[in-house]
């Protein structure tokens, strides 16, 4: 029996973390196709946060947020909190936003992982239907 519970508290933190968006995840250039830079996805009072950890863009380390507004307005990107106020909700992370560094622009997001390796993000205006999806992979 005791060792049943010992083999049961050891995978439990496996299984745990294969089920959660925690960590360093790989975006994807829409038009190249290349790496484009590492999102580090956080838990901070029970709401989950993204920053950029590092832009894999060369030249681009230093760019900064021109479009934006308010705070962001012309600061690093590298560094940057892209994604905010996530909540998870069964098999979905919602409620929050998503900022696009390219535009300015900040829009309605929800994540998902389609497997433990793949995270489905979802930016959108209003309605989920009118947005465009990204898929994120996961540094090990």
């Amino acid at each position: 029996m005791k060792l049943k519970i010992t083999l049961l508290a050891l995978l439990l933190p496996i299984f745990t973390f294969s089920q959660s968006i925690v960590g360093k995840w790989k975006t994807i250039d829409d038009v190249t196709g290349n790496a484009k830079s590492i999102i580090e996805i956080y838990k901070e009072n029970g709401k989950f946060y993204g920053k950029v950890a590092e832009i894999l863009t060369p030249g681009e380390s230093d760019k900064v947020c021109s479009l934006c507004e308010g705070s962001k307005k012309d600061q690093r990107i590298q560094g940057m909190i892209l994604l905010t106020d996530l909540v998870k909700d069964d098999d979905e992370w919602n409620d929050g936003e998503i900022l696009d560094p390219n535009n300015g622009e900040t829009y309605s997001c929800y994540v998902t992982l389609e497997d433990t390796n793949k995270l489905k993000v979802r930016g959108y205006i209003g309605f989920s239907l009118l947005g465009r999806t990204q898929y994120w992979y996961r540094v090990e």
